[in-house]
């Protein structure tokens, strides 16, 4: 008899014993019984509560922009109420001037909720503009547009705009990597060992990047949103949901699987992690595209550019050393890793989030160190010494230092 079922028939009759309630029901009542407990503390701490604490003087409020949109005659404002109470948005001022504005769908915003505040206004092109809302209780909260810009909206040439960025920034350069492949086709075992730690030390340095992206996006989120809980969240569930696909895909061992299948399946995880990274890069150039600063958008396009050639080597070292896979997995392995930016750049340019945006960064971080545990694994299997070989190690600095360099030409 299996454990659950010896179980199972030990609590049926420890009900038994105890109540004359169908023994099932009593199991449930049990189940439950900490949560109805519980729901009745907080409904009376609701209800009653509040009169075993002093009431503060001024009602603790929270107002965080969203985003602002600028289209001809009329900026509009997205806030959200982030404090523990509901809040009466009382007026509206732009540079410091009272502005008719329409608040929808009511200027009394509930906790959590979002109101979307419509102002008719003529804007000029490359001014600053403040956009404040002043509470009911007399409190001001504001967000600025240092340049003014139309925002743009969403259409096919706008999506065609975005999507030609992401293709120059993401897909190209990857595809361009893939050149490497017959070089790489032609060395030595050992120096094959030797790209593998350099694309483990290229992916090190991606991973800590785009944690550091993470933190920085997370900085901006409001703190009922809690941007760090959520990088922790994202990064492990990316790294275990890997771990759980490898398993799906090569079994509970490697060894089940020919070389070659490994190291494909390898080589698409990296693209997946460096896909889920170009993701987050797109979704800088949208918004710095939107937000009016075209020269730093430029900057990022030829930056990254210059970045991710480097991303495509690393996706097709693992699968040099086997057989030659056929051409259509280049095709995917490229489209896996490059297309992403295109849909970051529509992202970060009609619909950015910090919430989303942070969370992006760190499912993206989390999937680059799986994989770097993954090629570490594939590295150790084929040479004794793995890291500790002076070549490899040796390709580990080189492959942080090509990142190092051409970060550079990103400007930030």
């Amino acid at each position: 008899m299996s454990s659950e079922k010896v179980i199972e028939e030990r609590n049926i009759a420890d009900a038994k014993k105890g109540s004359i309630l169908n023994p099932r029901v009593t199991i449930l009542l049990t189940a439950i019984l900490p949560l109805l407990v519980l729901a009745a503390m907080v409904y009376w701490f609701a209800a009653k509560g509040s009169s075993l604490v002093e009431t503060p003087a001024v009602p603790v409020e929270k107002i965080d922009f969203e985003r602002i949109v600028l289209h001809p005659g009329k900026i509009i404002a997205y806030v959200r109420n982030t404090g523990p109470y509901e809040v009466t948005i009382a007026q509206v001022t732009v540079n410091e001037a009272l502005w008719e504005a329409a608040i929808s769908p009511s200027n009394v915003v509930p906790r959590l909720g979002q109101a979307v505040i419509t102002i008719p206004h003529h804007w000029v092109p490359a001014e600053p503009y403040e956009v404040a809302v002043i509470t009911s209780t007399g409190i001001k909260f504001s967000d600025a547009v240092e340049i003014a810009t139309e925002t743009p909206t969403p259409d096919w040439r706008y999506f065609g705009t975005f999507a030609l960025l992401g293709v120059y920034v993401g897909v190209i350069p990857i595809f361009l990597g893939f050149l490497w492949f017959p070089f790489l086709r032609k060395i030595s075992k050992k120096w094959l060992n030797f790209f593998l730690s350099l694309t483990a030390g290229l992916l090190i340095f991606l991973g800590v990047d785009t944690l550091d992206e993470a933190f920085e996006v997370a900085q901006r989120v409001p703190g009922v949103f809690q941007g760090v809980a959520l990088i922790g969240m994202g990064a492990l569930l990316s790294f275990l949901f890997l771990v759980a696909v490898r398993k799906k895909t090569m079994g509970s061992g490697a060894s089940q699987k020919s070389e070659s299948y490994v190291r494909l399946v390898l080589a698409y995880m990296i693209a997946t992690g460096i896909g889920i990274h170009n993701l987050g890069e797109g979704l800088a150039i949208g918004s710095a595209y939107v937000l009016g600063e075209v020269a730093l958008g430029a900057f990022l396009v030829i930056g990254f550019a210059i970045h991710n050639i480097t991303e495509g080597l690393g996706i097709v070292a693992p699968v040099a050393g086997g057989s030659k896979p056929r051409w259509v997995h280049f095709v995917f392995l490229g489209l896996i890793a490059g297309a992403p930016a295109i849909l970051g750049t529509w992202i970060g340019g009609f619909t950015y989030s910090d919430v989303l945006a942070t969370l992006f960064f760190a499912i993206g971080a989390g999937a680059i160190f799986q994989v770097v545990y993954e090629i570490v694994r594939l590295m150790g299997r084929e040479s004794e010494a793995g890291l500790g070989d002076i070549t490899n190690f040796a390709g580990l600095v080189i492959g942080l230092l090509i990142m190092y360099v051409t970060g550079l030409f990103v400007a930030v």
